[in-house]
């Protein structure tokens, strides 16, 4: 049975749940990346997970599409 993955992004609800879980340092530096990039939490959190997962992703889509070309290739 394959499995359909639909969501695209993190909500704010889940990053709101995971940054309650986090040490306090890292919530700080993720804080003052997404000042620095002048961007939401929530985006913040997923370009780190996404570069974490594909050196060259830059957002969850890019990673699931870099996934995609190395299949086809």
């Amino acid at each position: 049975m394959t499995q359909t993955l639909t969501t695209q992004h993190l909500s704010p609800e889940a990053i709101n749940q995971l940054v309650d879980y986090l040490p306090d340092y890292i919530k700080a530096a993720l804080l003052e990346k997404s000042t620095e990039l002048e961007c939401s939490l929530e985006a913040t959190i997923e370009m780190a997970i996404s570069s974490f997962l594909d050196e060259e992703a830059f957002s969850f889509e890019d990673c699931l599409l870099a996934k995609r070309l190395k299949d086809t290739v």
